[in-house]
């Protein structure tokens, strides 16, 4: 077969990937096999790759590739999430371009502009993820508004409303007055911001006094229905009992009385506004307060902002204190860093507003679920340290607001019949709702028209809690082959900053719903930053764009730069330089390949020197495959492709082929070649997961193979005793070789200029690596003397000396200066290390391990001296 002599990864890649697709290689179905089951977190369906979908999903890929090799039934489950706000917006947002607007449209209209924008744009991501190599069951994808996922989620609402654990409840949420909905505690972003604090008088009513407040929010006053003190303050003692008025709208307030109120902080008096801050509308309700909400749904003033009706509320903050200031009730301003609650999604400012929302009581529900992580470890976290973050979260959880004000998502299957809060009934059709509804109100002539469906969508992340059981119908049928055999799943991918969102409400939903965990492992990435340590994201311009990557260096170069800097739960500082140190490890892989198979391959003996370098090649392998297995047993997946990278390229292509390499222009014995070409299909084999690509292209390369030899559905190399002896043998051969090939670089002999070699041999060598290093190094002869070669150069390894006979080769006294400039240094070196040694301070104190680097510094600069000493006396 001819072997291209340059490695083309675009032809490679769709060729490979169109083939593994044909073959149905990422198909599964449940047998008798032991199952390996991924599910993908479901990127949005509005979204494009970015580099932290790369990371994560090579990561996935890395992992249900090894699983297939290992025999096991492979399924990696992919799909989306419907992503309500985000979709919703985007939909809107081309409406308004075409001069519609969502107010103008039914709910059944806009939801079909839904779905044309869905068909038309979403599921991009799926497409690119291919580009990447990831070897997901595409006939398995879901999305989440599938109509068996959609049923799933109605099912679920139906049964926990049934349990008494959802409920409607008036609360204070957050609201986000752009995408017009509200939002969950978890995706509220905090950000700190420079602002302003506004001190403000208030004037006492009938009298000439005023009382000073200070808030962040001047526009808010219109809402204000008290000002609070604290009843120990003794400067405000005077007020029990008096009103205040309102600057600009005149109304009058009460003052009352609340230990709440810090005396320490800002001028010992609050502002109270029930219907826009949380611990205002608690001081409300104890007082008996009057509510005045002055925001529109869109953050604008409504009726009780006066003059400032329709106007925005930031707009109103810089034209009511000029107002105030004109008027004489602002006293001053000052700078005032204040954390500002903003939406995840939309980044708009969040609005703290009264709402009828649905909630779901989370503090029974979360008891299974911790005990499954903190206690019995059925989940593991990896890193561990992810486990108090969870600890945290789960142990202060409050209910969970799962209703949002979108058309776009599950319809909250709640039904309304009549005029009173408790008019309502929930059920999974109208039909089954009437029924209810007939029951509840005893009016049996109710029909169907009757009957309105609850407005609002439910949270997005209240469908894709239940991903690992409804991607298997697993909700609708419990009992079912797929979920009964995929279920509990075996690994989960993703990053740490949906812990809260998504991987928590999952084993939450595992255990209400199949009392079991959802998945074995967690594992969390790090962030994608850039060599800055900034997050990569568009605004800031510093996010590559990932498909061009993969152009530019290949789908495996990509693959290996992002996880050669990716340990687990640690933010990896992107580089582009390591996509092309990806790219050149690939050309590595395939030029060492040409090598081999452009050798003529001969019934020939075979050398002594081959069959030592492949004992030892096989030895060193299954050390690396033992270390590789410990690796990915602790989910140190970069320190695994680590331990092959430096496998493939210093042992197999620096030492192996080298050693194995036949004179020139002729024949390798064919016994060699065998034993190389399938160490090297082992090789291939560990690299295949991280590499898919570049590992096909060379395994198809290497002999005609039908479909069930490709690699992609080869057998993982299985673990075999490790020979010690022989890798430490090696090790010291090594560094004889290095020694050589230093004195020939320093003194300028060519290689192919044969030296002798000589050995003060104190027993540290068995004497049948000298054939390796001759092939080596082009030494003639390997002999062991009982003292130094007069004339020589030498160099020590560990306790044994080498001699080079170099006469007339080097300039003697050049040579006696430099070694004696090396042994002032060395002797120089060995006294600093001394002294440290004899200080009893250092050594009562330090480390034991450290102690123990500075005896080895000290025998080993002994040693040296010793060496340079006795070079010095053979020139002499």
């Amino acid at each position: 077969m001819d072997i291209p002599s340059k490695y083309d990864p675009r032809k490679a890649e769709n060729h490979w990937y169109d083939y593994w697709m044909q073959n149905n290689y990422f198909f599964s179905t449940p047998d008798e096999r032991e199952p390996y089951t991924i599910v993908i977190p479901p990127p949005n369906v509005t979204g494009v790759l970015h580099m932290g979908h790369m990371l994560n999903n090579t990561l996935q890929d890395v992992l249900i590739r090894r699983a297939r090799l290992m025999g096991k039934n492979a399924c990696w489950v992919p799909g989306m999430d419907h992503a309500s706000i985000a979709t919703e917006a985007k939909v809107v947002a081309k409406l308004k371009a075409e001069g519609i607007e969502k107010s103008d449209l039914t709910r059944d209209e806009f939801l079909k502009h839904a779905w044309d924008w869905t068909n038309e744009y979403g599921g991009v991501i799926l497409e690119q993820l291919k580009k990447l190599g990831c070897s997901c069951d595409w006939g398995r994808t879901k999305f989440t508004m599938d109509e068996d996922m959609y049923q799933s989620v109605i099912k679920v609402f139906v049964d926990l409303f049934n349990k008494g654990l959802i409920y409607r409840g008036h609360r204070m949420v957050n609201w986000d007055p752009e995408a017009l909905t509200t939002l969950s505690d978890e995706e509220v972003i905090y950000e700190e911001r420079q602002g302003l604090l506004y001190y403000l008088s208030y004037p006492i009513e009938g009298s000439e006094e005023t009382v000073t407040i200070a808030t962040t929010r001047p526009e808010t006053i219109l809402g204000d229905t008290a000002i609070c003190i604290n009843p120990n303050d003794e400067r405000y003692s005077h007020l029990k009992g008096k009103k205040v008025v309102v600057p600009i709208c005149n109304r009058v307030i009460p003052i009352i009385e609340d230990e709440y109120v810090d005396i320490e902080f800002g001028t010992g008096c609050l502002k109270i506004t029930p219907a826009h801050d949380i611990n205002d509308k608690a001081l409300g309700e104890k007082h008996g307060l009057e509510t005045i909400d002055i925001f529109n749904a869109n953050a604008t003033l409504n009726s009780f902002g006066l003059h400032y009706e329709g106007k925005d509320r930031f707009v109103v903050r810089k034209e009511i204190s000029k107002e105030l200031e004109e008027n004489g009730f602002l006293v001053k301003k000052e700078n005032y860093v204040n954390k500002v609650g903003t939406s995840e999604r939309t980044k708009a400012v969040i609005e703290p507003r009264l709402s009828d929302q649905w909630f779901l009581k989370m503090e029974d529900l979360v008891k299974p679920a911790l005990k499954a992580v903190l206690e019995t470890d059925e989940v593991k976290f990896f890193p561990k340290k992810f486990e108090n973050t969870y600890r945290h979260w789960m142990e202060n959880i409050r209910d969970w607001n799962i209703s949002r004000q979108l058309w776009w998502g599950q319809q909250i299957p709640a039904y309304y019949f009549g005029d009173g809060q408790e008019d309502f009934v929930v059920a999974e059709t109208k039909e089954e709702a009437l029924k209810l509804a007939q029951d509840k109100s005893g009016n049996t002539s109710l029909a169907l028209e009757d009957l309105r469906q609850d407005e609002d969508a439910l949270d997005t992340w209240f469908s894709s809690w239940l991903w690992p059981i409804s991607v298997f119908n697993g909700i609708i049928e419990p009992d079912n082959k797929e979920v009964n055999y995929y279920y509990p799943t075996s690994d989960l991918v993703t990053g740490p900053d949906i812990i809260f969102f998504w991987v928590a409400r999952m084993i939450i939903s595992g255990y209400e719903y199949r009392d079991e965990r959802p998945f074995k492992n967690v594992y969390f990435t790090g962030l994608v930053r850039d060599k800055q340590r900034r997050k990569m994201s568009k605004s800031l311009g510093n996010s590559p764009d990932a498909l061009k990557l993969i152009e530019n260096y290949g789908a495996d170069g990509v693959r290996v730069g992002l996880l050669l800097s990716s340990a687990a739960g640690n933010d990896l500082m992107f580089d582009e330089d390591l996509c092309q140190q990806g790219k050149n490890f690939a050309n590595k892989i395939w030029n060492g390949f040409r090598l081999l198979k452009s050798w003529e391959v001969a019934d020939i003996a075979q050398p002594v020197s081959s069959q030592i370098g492949i004992e030892w090649y096989k030895a060193k392998f299954n050390q690396t495959l033992a270390e590789i297995e410990d690796h990915f047993s602790k989910y140190r997946i970069s320190d695994a492709l680590m331990a092959i990278y430096k496998l493939v390229w210093d042992d197999y292509s620096s030492w192996l082929l080298e050693i194995i390499k036949p004179d020139y222009q002729k024949p390798i014995d064919k016994t060699t070649f065998d034993s190389v070409i399938a160490l090297f299909e082992d090789n291939l084999k560990l690299l295949h997961p991280f590499m898919p690509f570049l590992t096909e292209e060379v395994w198809q390369h290497i002999t005609e193979r039908t479909p069930d030899e490709a690699l992609v559905v080869a057998k993982w190399p299985s673990t075999a005793t490790v020979d010690q002896n022989l890798i430490q043998e090696f090790e010291f051969a090594s560094e004889v070789v290095s020694g050589v090939r230093n004195i020939r670089k320093e003194k300028n002999i060519p290689n192919k200029e044969a030296l002798q070699l000589s050995v003060l041999n104190e027993g540290n060598i068995s004497a049948k690596w000298d054939v390796v290093i001759q092939k080596l190094t082009n030494v003639s002869e390997v002999s062991y003397v009982e003292n130094g070669v007069d004339g020589s150069l030498s160099f020590r390894v560990k306790s044994n000396e080498y001699f080079i006979p170099i006469s007339g080769a080097i300039d003697v006294e050049a040579e006696v200066k430099k070694i004696q400039e090396e042994l002032k240094y060395t002797r120089g070196f060995l006294k600093s290390v001394q002294k440290k040694l004899e200080n009893e301070r250092f050594v009562n104190n330090a480390p034991e391990q450290v102690i123990a680097n500075e005896r080895k510094k000290q025998a080993d600069a002994e040693a040296k001296i010793e060496t340079l000493e006795k070079s010095l006396a053979s020139l002499g």
